[in-house]
């Protein structure tokens, strides 16, 4: 399936039902009066979130939506039916905005939300709404109101525990692969990957998803490369592994680079927990290992881990100080939303 993460759609709500205008006439009664009944409401558009869905793909093939007209209303107070709903399936991790990117309307995180992205018209009345003492007879009747018309931007911001980002070739869908099940694509030269992998990672009891993104170079953030609009996909993470080629020939240059990139796409990541690994060790003997570690922890002044995924090289260590992270912060997560908010206790009667 291919991947797509932002589209444009067309919407249009139903049109509500006219009212209708009509006499009660029959044989042998002698007041028969108003009898038309209200017209049908039009139909609403929604947006749901599901599961199994990890793409924006079914939008490209069609943009335009439209939901069901109301029926008009009938003869015998008889009203019209509502008009069917048309409802927008999404994945999790869906934001819809306006055209203008001005305003978010709803960030889709849970299979099961749904939000009403257009309103049906309302139907019209009849004109036995109209009767009265004083007007027994109406010969009025409203038509039914327009539905809402709107052009939307989808926007899909994939749910991971943990991120990969660095430079091409620095060995993340290698990492991706070789602790999960997924099987991104790998080779020999620069921007193999051309969209986001996601991959199930187990350590010990627990279990976290791990999303590998396209590599960043000097000036993605100006459109170089491929850009950086694949960084959104990171946006929800936690955590974030930035590896490093240990046969680059100034890995502190291309730390650098990738973090400039970060700071100059915004959305926090600069402040998000940073686990930093010198991936492609096999390809060096131990003393030039031990001094590539040296020079770049002495740089950052943190602690790196050296690791190899074609060799398994320290990649338990990586996955357990991954997990611990992640752990850590679901935690926090959830004993912040746990906390009462603290009010002053003031007099009651």
């Amino acid at each position: 399936m291919k991947f797509l993460d932002e589209c444009r759609i067309y919407i249009s709500s139903g049109r509500g039902g006219n009212g209708a205008l009509s006499f009660r006439r029959e044989k042998y009664i002698e007041f028969g009066g108003p009898d038309g009944g209200d017209g049908g409401r039009g139909g609403h558009i929604w947006a749901e979130c599901v599961e199994n869905l990890n793409t924006l793909i079914d939008f490209r093939f069609q943009q335009h939506y439209k939901a069901g007209r109301g029926q008009d209303g009938m003869g015998k107070n008889r009203s019209g039916r509502t008009g069917e709903d048309k409802v927008l399936k999404v994945p999790p991790g869906t934001q819809i905005y306006t055209e203008d990117w001005q305003h978010q309307i709803a960030d889709l995180t849970e299979p099961g939300q749904r939000v009403m992205l257009a309103e049906g018209g309302n139907g019209g009345f009849g004109n036995t709404h109209f009767k009265s003492s004083t007007n027994q007879a109406p010969r009025r009747a409203n038509p039914g109101e327009p539905g809402e018309e709107l052009v939307l931007w989808l926007r899909l911001k994939l749910i991971a525990d943990a991120g990969l980002v660095g430079l091409p070739n620095a060995g993340k869908s290698t990492f991706l692969a070789s602790v999960s099940a997924a099987k991104p694509k790998i080779a020999d030269y620069p921007f193999t990957t051309l969209h986001p992998n996601l991959g199930v990672v187990k350590v010990g009891n627990l279990d976290f998803v791990l999303a590998d993104i396209p590599g960043l170079i000097e000036g993605a953030h100006e459109g170089s490369g491929i850009g950086d609009r694949f960084l959104g996909h990171i946006e929800r993470c936690s955590v974030i592994l930035h590896l490093i080629d240990a046969t680059e020939p100034d890995p502190v240059k291309s730390y650098e680079t990738v973090r400039k990139e970060l700071i100059a796409y915004g959305g926090d990541l600069e402040s998000k927990t940073e686990i930093v690994g010198l991936s492609k060790c096999d390809a060096l003997d131990e003393e030039e290992r031990r001094n590539r570690c040296e020079e770049l922890q002495k740089a950052l002044n943190r602690e790196v881990i050296p690791l190899s995924a074609v060799s398994k090289f320290n990649i338990e260590k990586v996955l357990y100080v991954l997990g611990d992270a992640v752990r850590r912060m679901k935690e926090d997560g959830r004993q912040a939303e746990a906390e009462p908010v603290s009010e002053s206790q003031g007099w009651q009667p």
